[in-house]
Formats: structure tokens, C-alpha cells, sequence
């Protein structure tokens, strides 16, 4: 991405307002580039369908409805790998303000989560970060979470990915197929996420 060139943003929220609002916002600061957005996984589908090639970042909710927003990540690494394109980079926004929550995204593959409280400049500092490559989490949000291990920021989308297959005690083979990749090539990662949790067991891993 040049200089001049505005990052592309896309935007999941099932409350229309709230897309609405946020659709202002950009606008008036003039530094995103809105591509589109959806109200559910269904129509967040279609509307990547159709969009001529990856945004720079999503901007996701948790809950859109009844579903799971987090699904919408694991789909759009597959998607996009296929295709050989750079797979967009995933901003958890919510109103919910627990480590779980907090785990559970980033482990299916998100870069930073924010929470739906946090002012303007957060919401700018955390934009910046995730499409420059970083990891961020609510300023707010981190002070309450004493629990969420550090290294979960370390760990690249892919060994978060294996991580959360290995936690759900998928074997090596299993991951591999699943990834559509070598199996020595699973193990590789695994010595890595060992290096970066300091752990040395599979069941340490499960137990994080």
C-alpha cells in the first residue's frame, strides 16, 4: 500500500445504526476508504464474493444475531490463500469485555480487539496498528485483564489458528489436512508456538 493510497476497511455489525455510525465517522475523517458491510455472515459472504480483491482490514462484531462473527475468520484465511491474495487483517470490535471473548478471538485469528466503549482516538490508534501489521487490544479492556497470557500477541494468525485446532485435540495429521498443508510443515509451527508459550507438551497447549 503507497502512501497515498487510503487503507480499505470493511465493516460486519448486525446493528444498523451502529454501521451507519461508523460509516459517518469514516467519512469525516477522511482515512479509510469503506468498501462495504453486513449485517450477518450470510450477506458478509456475498459481499466478499463480490468484491473485486481484499480489504485491508475487517472490522468485526462477535455476535451478529444468533451467529458467530468469529466464523467469518478462519473463512476468510481459506478464501483468500486460495486465492493467492494477502488475507485481511481482523478487528474484533464488541461490547464484550472478557478475557474469553478476548482469547477466543485471537486464537480463531483476529489481530486486536476493542471494545465498542472505546473513544475516537483508540478506535484510530487501533485501526492504525492492525493494517500496519500489529497486534493491539483496548487500552481499557487490557488493564482488566490480568488473565490473558502475553504471548497470544506473539503468536502469528497461522500458530493461533494450529493452536486452537490442537486445543480442540486435533492430532497432526488431523491440522494438516484440515489446513490443506504437510504435516511436517504442522509440526514446524508447533515446535514454534512451544518456543513462544514455553511449554513442551501437547497438553500443556491444551491446557492454556
Amino acid at each position: 500500500m503507497n502512501k497515498a493510497e487510503k487503507p480499505t476497511l470493511v465493516l460486519i455489525d448486525d446493528h444498523r445504526m451502529i454501521r451507519k455510525g461508523f460509516g459517518i465517522y469514516l467519512t469525516e475523517t477522511n482515512r479509510f476508504a469503506l468498501l462495504g458491510e453486513a449485517g450477518s455472515l450470510k450477506d458478509a459472504y456475498a459481499l466478499f464474493e463480490k468484491l473485486p480483491g481484499p480489504p485491508h482490514l475487517v472490522l468485526l462484531d462477535i455476535e451478529l444475531g444468533e451467529e458467530n462473527g468469529l466464523e467469518l475468520i478462519p473463512w476468510l484465511e481459506k478464501k483468500y490463500t486460495s486465492e493467492n491474495k494477502p488475507v485481511p487483517a481482523v478487528l474484533v470490535y464488541s461490547v464484550f469485555e472478557d478475557p474469553y471473548r478476548v482469547q477466543s478471538s485471537l486464537r480463531m485469528g483476529a489481530r486486536g480487539y476493542i471494545s465498542k466503549s472505546a473513544d475516537e482516538g483508540e478506535i484510530e490508534a487501533a485501526l492504525d496498528a492492525v493494517i500496519a501489521g500489529k497486534s493491539y487490544i483496548d487500552k481499557h479492556l487490557a488493564k482488566k485483564m490480568t488473565s490473558l497470557p502475553d504471548f497470544y500477541s506473539r503468536l502469528t494468525r497461522r500458530e493461533r489458528e494450529i493452536l486452537a485446532l490442537v486445543q480442540k485435540n486435533y492430532s497432526n495429521s488431523r491440522i494438516a489436512r484440515e489446513l490443506k498443508v504437510e504435516q511436517r510443515t504442522i509440526e514446524n509451527y508447533l515446535s514454534r508456538i512451544y518456543d513462544k508459550t514455553g511449554t513442551t507438551t501437547r497438553g500443556d497447549l491444551v491446557k492454556l
